[in-house]
């Protein structure tokens, strides 16, 4: 079973759930990257406009793509593997196959190259937390 996840499922998740399916292949070495995928969409959520992983392009466990509005208005379709993360289409759920765009470690680095609205609400929060930090020792 394949679980379905968008921008509104996502503020209200807790954690996973127990009876997602590893789409065949299970055990503690073999990673899901529909899993995988859903972090990284939690993880960035707050800098961006929109960001799920796709319901209509197959994910599997080698292999998941998660479609992302920056807070420019760009769209893009986003692969994600062991390689990395990589732009495969310019809208939601397009994958040219025709496209090679270099693989990025992190979504950080990715965002970073795409947005710059990205880069300012990341330098923000970090900002935010910093200072928080520093109120919490002055305390």
């Amino acid at each position: 079973m394949e679980t379905d996840c968008n921008p509104v499922e996502l503020s209200n998740m807790s954690g996973f759930e127990e009876n997602t399916e590893m789409n065949g292949f299970e055990g503690p070495d073999m990673k899901d990257m529909r899993l995988e995928a859903e972090a990284v969409v939690k993880d960035v959520l707050f800098a961006v406009n929109a960001m799920f992983v796709s319901n209509n392009l197959r994910c599997a466990h080698h292999v998941a793509y998660i479609n992302v509005e920056t807070r420019e208005r760009d769209r893009y379709c986003l692969e994600l593997t062991e390689a990395g993360l990589r732009v495969v289409g310019y809208a939601f759920d397009q994958v040219d196959d025709h496209l090679h765009t270099p693989y990025h470690e992190t979504v950080y680095s990715l965002l970073d190259t795409l947005s710059p609205a990205y880069r300012d609400a990341f330098g923000n929060a970090l900002l935010q937390r910093l200072e928080a930090l520093k109120r919490d020792g002055q305390s």
